[in-house]
């Protein structure tokens, strides 16, 4: 029971963060689940759905469906739906139900490779892991599902990985473009942020790639091992008030907690200050040059938070340290609550 939370609402999910990838690549995705899963990602974390369409469907399981694996009916709904609605792609996105019928993704795959006649990607979430463990999934397997061809290098080209909404609140690419703009880049493009598959296709085109957040490493890796793309990792788009505000502490005990690659870009530029970071989600120690703390549950965040001067975490996370005295400044992070309001 260590790992229950008392105060804080549930953290978006693994198969969130895989719809969350495909969202606006042009495939077909279809979650994996009787409806409830599929309303968790429409309702609360994917706040493109009010603003950009997508193909995105639950299987509807019924009772009986989920206890008999009836991948059949399954393929056959997908395949109804390719024939309405065109698409390069599509992907299946699993949810406890199929986790806990232990579904066979690989012939999932296959049988709907066979019947659509066009690639399927198959992702094992099971609504247990965090979203950057769906998203790791959804980036890797996209990339090497169609970035197999090496296509000649642009110099002054960058491609941003893991600019996806619950990693960084934004449903645009604009600012991110900006910004890595600014660090002497003539084209930008962030992968699955107002681009489509043509630019996953053609990723071997950039001559720097920047991962914003740990779930994008394993694809940069994969992208660096056949085409040799160098990758650096960092977060180009901290919001100014928080900014502000880190930068004025001085002689602070001072906790920030986001994803990890976020939290150590605020680090980064705070001085005078004795800083450690922390996170709910995945964490890749060699990108960590200081204290860190990977939370597992409310008790372990509350110790750490209690013994700080400063917190610099997403407004909701409060609730799990009600004794805390120290300053709070909000660093919002959709993920955890479902707002991005910076």
């Amino acid at each position: 029971m260590s790992r229950l939370l008392t105060h804080l609402s549930p953290l978006a999910p693994d198969d969130s963060g895989a719809c969350g990838v495909f969202y606006e690549l042009g495939g077909i995705t279809v979650i994996c689940d009787a409806g409830g899963c599929a309303g968790n990602v429409c309702g609360f974390d994917e706040p493109r759905w009010h603003e950009k369409s997508s193909a995105l469907f639950s299987a509807g399981l019924r009772d009986m469906d989920a206890i008999l694996g009836r991948d059949e009916l399954l393929i056959r709904k997908l395949a109804k739906i390719t024939e309405q609605i065109p698409a390069a792609f599509t992907a299946i996105v699993g949810t406890p139900v199929p986790a806990v019928i232990a579904t066979d993704y690989q012939a999932l795959r296959r049988m709907a490779e066979k019947k659509t006649g066009i690639p399927c990607i198959t992702v094992e979430t099971d609504g247990t892991r965090g979203y950057d463990f769906g998203e790791m999934l959804s980036y890797s397997r996209l990339f090497r599902t169609f970035a197999a061809e090496r296509y000649p290098v642009k110099e002054g080209k960058c491609g941003v990985i893991g600019a996806t909404p619950l990693n960084t609140g934004l449903t645009r690419a604009d600012s991110i473009i900006d910004a890595v703009r600014a660090q002497e880049y003539e084209q930008v493009v962030c992968f699955g942020l107002d681009s489509g598959l043509d630019e996953i296709r053609r990723a071997s085109e950039c001559a720097h790639l920047l991962v914003i957040s740990p779930s994008g490493l394993k694809a940069a890796e994969y992208l660096h091992e056949a085409f040799g793309t160098p990758y650096s990792v960092g977060f180009p788009v901290l919001p100014e008030d928080v900014t502000e505000r880190a930068r004025a502490l001085s002689g602070k005990r001072v906790l920030i907690v986001h994803q990890q690659f976020a939290a150590n870009a605020l680090r980064n530029i705070i001085t005078n200050c004795e800083t450690a970071c922390g996170t709910w989600f995945m964490h890749d120690p060699r990108y960590e040059s200081g204290q860190a703390y990977q939370f597992r549950d409310e008790k372990s965040f509350r110790e750490a938070a209690e013994n700080m001067d400063v917190v610099i975490a997403d407004p909701m996370l409060r609730r799990a340290v009600p004794h805390f005295r120290g300053e709070w400044i909000d660093f919002p992070h959709y993920a955890v609550s479902g707002s991005a309001k910076w």
